[in-house]
């Protein structure tokens, strides 16, 4: 009777394990997006975005009065640090991240800034775009809406 107890406990402890060692890596992918999230979220605040395309191959850019097709790093940078440099940061607060594949994730990130010279505060939903290639998560889209 022992050993007949034993077979179905050896089969679910099996299959938990299975299950830890399965989902190990979606939990490490996971991490390695909210990382990236984060760097991506500081590089903004700071506005060093060398920093926030640095490890893309492609950028595609939706900013006011800019739709861009898919961008180098410098050519992104470029124009984002044209957007940004009149401006003044407040906030930049991570609303979401949401995975919609294993490869294709966003976050929503609220944003609210001043001009500089002005003490009007402003408010803006800027979505960042990642892709998940050659084992890291890369910055693929900024999309700026008021």
């Amino acid at each position: 009777m022992c050993a007949m107890t034993r077979a179905p406990v050896r089969r679910i402890l099996g299959l938990a394990v299975a299950c830890l060692i399965l989902g190990a890596p979606r939990t490490l992918a996971q991490n390695e997006l909210e990382k990236a999230v984060e760097r991506a979220r500081a590089a903004w605040l700071d506005h060093d975005v060398e920093a926030l395309v640095a490890n893309s191959d492609t950028v595609r850019l939706r900013l006011p009065g800019v739709r861009s097709a898919s961008l180098r790093p410098g050519q992104a940078a470029r124009l984002l640090d044209r957007y940004l440099k009149p401006s003044q940061e407040r906030t930049f607060a991570l609303v979401e991240v949401r995975q919609l594949a294993e490869d294709h994730a966003y976050a929503e990130v609220a944003r609210r800034y001043v001009v500089r010279g002005t003490d009007e505060e402003r408010e803006e939903t800027v979505f960042l775009g990642f892709r998940f290639l050659d084992g890291r998560w890369r910055l693929r889209e900024v999309n700026v809406t008021p």
